[in-house]
């Protein structure tokens, strides 16, 4: 659901920019008095396994269609939403500076989006009130699928309305909106699952971390290393691996659009602001599609028991370099906004 500049006016990309600076400052002021060390590298890893997760795509079956995971509810729930929000603007913020992924002009959007609603919104008003202070396996599962899914909702109404109020495009309201919620309605019962299954196994390792009641100050300050060494592990795996099975199909955003206007993507504006920002941005995307740069590589078909499919040959090396790198980043870039962050002994 990452937008692209060609869908937004430069005064609704510059309005949605000061409202995620303004909530990005807002979190860190928060956090400023409030972080513990625990949630330091918690941040940092955390951020490297969303970013890995968006990297796979996973089939909408009988659509068309494919999505990919959100991971802003899943931070709130582990990090809370002020940190929540700060981890999937570094996200982000690698995503379309190194990999082209989401316009400059829409940075803003994307950021609101994708953070602000699961964060702020879900989370509070529909995940803390079904699974409770003390929740359990069923509560906590369905607390995730029941808020992604709103969530997402969420922001993909945001990604209409910020379309339809910027007027470049000629996406109809009705017909645009009547296309995102359905689609995202699935990708959300997808990420949903996903989120649960990822709090079970955080239920295992550290159970008190999804219990609302006072932690000693040496279970602040003890390192979740279970949790940890798992989300890096995992992070690992997604980049270097998974990412070759990630779908094909177009995602949520690019289906509707296709559906409506027959292409997956909207030209951009040859005058104003989006040519500048479109070279800006191809000079500092060094991994663009999540490849390193170089030619293309076409892949290589095998014909089998079930029909043509790609052979083991056609693995791309590249995807499995540029998604660890990305996640490196994103690691250092969360990592570093919440040493910068973190509560300081006080001092007499």
């Amino acid at each position: 659901m990452h937008m692209a500049d060609a869908l937004l006016s430069p005064a609704v990309g510059g309005t949605m920019w000061a409202a995620s600076a303004g909530t990005i400052a807002y979190c860190s002021t928060r956090l400023r008095s409030r972080l513990d060390d625990r949630k330091v590298p918690l941040m940092g890893v955390l951020g490297a396994f969303i970013f890995a997760a968006q990297m796979i795509n996973f089939s909408i079956p009988g659509t068309g269609s494919s999505g990919h995971l959100g991971g802003g509810l899943l931070l709130a729930i582990l990090l809370g939403p002020q940190a929540a929000f700060l981890t999937i603007a570094s996200v982000l913020v690698v995503q379309a500076l190194f990999f082209a992924d989401g316009g400059l002009l829409a940075l803003g959007c994307n950021i609101f989006n994708l953070g602000f609603f699961p964060a702020f919104i879900a989370y509070p008003l529909i995940y803390k009130k079904i699974a409770g202070t003390n929740p359990g396996r069923i509560r906590l599962a369905v607390g995730a699928i029941v808020a992604a899914v709103a969530g997402l909702q969420m922001g993909a109404f945001g990604v209409v309305l910020e379309t339809t109020l910027s007027g470049v495009s000629s996406l109809p309201f009705t017909t645009f909106l009547a296309l995102m919620l359905p689609i995202h309605l699935a990708i959300g019962i997808v990420e949903g699952l996903v989120t649960a299954t990822v709090l079970s196994f955080v239920y295992k390792a550290r159970p008190e971390m999804l219990v609302e009641s006072p932690i000693s100050p040496q279970g602040l300050l003890r390192p979740a290393r279970v949790l940890l060494l798992g989300f890096l592990a995992a992070t690992l795996l997604v980049s270097g691996m998974l990412s070759w099975y990630a779908s094909a199909h177009p995602d949520g955003l690019e289906w509707a659009i296709a559906k409506v206007t027959g292409k997956e993507e909207i030209a951009e504006p040859e005058s104003g602001i989006f040519p500048a920002l479109a070279s800006l941005q191809q000079k500092t995307s060094f991994f663009p599609d999540y490849s390193l740069p170089g030619p293309a590589k076409a892949p290589v078909l095998e014909a089998g028991e079930h029909g043509v499919a790609a052979s083991a040959s056609a693995v791309d090396l590249g995807t499995s370099a540029a998604g660890i790198i990305g996640s490196l980043l994103t690691l250092a870039i969360a990592s570093l906004v919440a040493f910068l962050l973190r509560k300081r002994p006080e001092t007499a």
